[in-house]
């Protein structure tokens, strides 16, 4: 009689391709995480890890080989640390979104949460017609979306970036915010730092804290918003805009 094993010894079948093809210059990832990645797999969003791009308070970024249902090359992928307790410091955006209704005692469902919200406001942005990666899929605490960048190098930070022309600019960040808020969200975090340059057009990125119109705290999330991001264009570039103003007309929409 051939001998049983127990379920609780017994590997996923999406485990075997990730944990083979996986090839990653840092980072360790846990059990659950490499579960995670291979849905992802499984899926056709990535079909290698190649290595880290980038690294931040609550997640790490990588680049990867494209699945068979994603048709660019390389693609982000987004992992957000299981550990991190930085979630507590963005209680402004998880309380008073429905999405985050009785589960904010829990850190992993926070950030499962988390997650699957920027997937999905990813998705608003997309379909806004936003300058914004594009979401793929994701699953746990992995979110795999668009790279933007070129050959492997992620676009710069407007932050570092030079903008040719900074009023166009200025100009499609402002547009965006509008069309955002048009389609019932709020980015929550517009700022040199939030925002790639690909070539002259900034894309908008990082949209975990975007909330809806209905949030408590909406109003004063897109007042922000365009108040740091017109501060930015004229501190750097001496273009002069009154945000308030600006703030007035799109909160009208």
């Amino acid at each position: 009689m051939a001998r049983r094993v127990s379920r609780r010894k017994m590997r996923r079948r999406e485990d075997f391709p990730i944990k083979e093809q996986l090839k990653i210059e840092e980072g360790v990832f846990d059990n659950r995480t490499m579960m995670m990645l291979g849905k992802l797999l499984v899926r056709g969003a990535v079909s290698r890890m190649d290595f880290i791009i980038g690294k931040g308070k609550e997640a790490d970024l990588y680049l990867a080989e494209h699945g068979s249902k994603v048709e660019e090359e390389q693609v982000v992928v987004k992992i957000f640390r299981l550990e991190t307790s930085s979630f507590s410091n963005r209680m402004d955006y998880i309380v008073g979104d429905p999405r985050f209704n009785g589960i904010r005692s829990n850190v992993m469902q926070v950030v499962y949460a988390w997650c699957k919200k920027e997937y999905g406001n990813l998705k608003v942005a997309e379909e806004a017609r936003v300058h914004a990666p594009r979401p793929y899929a994701f699953a746990g605490n992995v979110l795999a979306m668009e790279f933007i960048g070129k050959a492997g190098v992620p676009s710069p930070l407007l932050k570092h970036a030079v903008a040719a022309n900074p009023e166009r600019a200025l100009r499609s960040i402002l547009d965006d915010v509008r069309a955002l808020y048009m389609n019932n969200l709020v980015h929550g975090d517009v700022s040199e730092y939030n925002v790639l340059m690909r070539g002259e057009v900034p894309y908008l990125i990082d949209f975990g804290q975007a909330v809806g119109r209905g949030h408590p705290k909406a109003l004063d999330f897109l007042r922000r918003d365009v108040l740091n991001i017109t501060s930015f264009f004229s501190k750097r570039y001496g273009v002069e805009s009154d945000g308030e103003l600006l703030f007035k007309e799109i909160s009208a929409v």
